[in-house]
């Protein structure tokens, strides 16, 4: 992976909502997380699978333990719309347009519900089953992550 392109990524994720951000290419695989100050990077050759017991598997408990116990939620009934990518969700295609969807919405499969913008492109979500919207999960002009549920279809 060239130099440029690293430089790239990591303004991205220092730009960004994201606190993490890791790329698998056949060169390598790239993993920048957002810390205090600096982002630090982590840049492996070679594919290999995670190492097995070590440091990691050592601080895992600690880190488990040290955090209190979330609540667990249920899964929202019905048919998920997940976020294809990790970028920015919007519900318009513009500041002053209505939403794609609302609650309550009829939609089609391959009706736009949503605009994800990713590295200033703006890419339309469409909807993957037909049905009614009984929930929306994302928030306007906030980062989704990749698989993130989006919208709920009963």
């Amino acid at each position: 992976m060239d130099l440029r392109k690293l430089k790239t990524l990591i303004d991205l994720v220092s730009e960004s909502n994201i606190s993490e951000l890791e790329i698998t290419e056949t060169e390598g695989k790239v993993r920048i997380v957002k810390g205090g100050i600096a982002a630090p990077v982590q840049y492996v050759q070679t594919l290999a699978a995670p190492p097995v017991g070590g440091q990691q598997a050592a601080a895992a408990p600690a880190a488990a333990a040290a955090a209190p116990a979330a609540p667990v939620e249920s899964a929202p009934a019905g048919h998920a719309i997940k976020s294809p990518m990790v970028g920015t969700f919007y519900r318009s295609s513009s500041p002053g347009a209505p939403a794609f969807v609302e609650i309550g919405s009829q939609v089609k499969e391959g009706d736009t519900v949503c605009i994800i913008e990713a590295m200033k492109i703006l890419n339309e979500i469409e909807a993957d089953k037909s049905g009614t919207v009984t929930q929306i999960l994302g928030e306007n002009g906030q980062a989704v992550e990749y698989g993130q549920p989006l919208f709920i279809i009963e």
